[in-house]
């Protein structure tokens, strides 16, 4: 799968081609995003202006790569979605369980507010 990946100081910003996302493409896009909880920064900015479709399969797929950040101590949040695969998460009670933003530049604040409170519950742990 061809991404074009920014990498940013605190996260990657990646944006998937195309119009549709199937469930065959997002176990691509799993094997894509899966490794970068193995860098030093390990979070990530899902872009996904262009898609204008995607399938149920697809949509529990990135629920769960979601997942596998946040257990990872990674933040993992999907901007720019269009509307009517807003509706379609919606409809599908998938909306409510992803960190979704409507612009890359709220991702980016999302991104921050969670390095910040990963990095104060590291220090109350730490004092405990």
């Amino acid at each position: 799968m061809q991404v074009k990946t920014d990498t940013k100081e605190r996260f990657h910003a990646i944006t998937l081609p195309g119009a549709s996302l199937s469930a065959t493409m997002t176990e691509e896009l799993a094997d894509c995003l899966l490794p970068y909880l193995q860098n030093d920064v390990k979070n990530v900015v899902l872009i996904l202006k262009d898609i204008e479709s995607i399938d149920i399969a697809a949509a529990e797929k990135l629920v769960h790569i979601q997942q596998k950040y946040y257990e990872n101590s990674a933040s993992f949040v999907i901007c720019e979605l269009q509307p009517q695969v807003e509706d379609f998460l919606d409809k599908n009670e998938l909306l409510e369980l992803m960190n979704v933003t409507p612009t890359q530049s709220e991702a980016w604040d999302i991104v921050q507010m969670e390095e910040i409170e990963r990095e104060f519950l590291d220090e109350e742990g730490t004092e405990g």
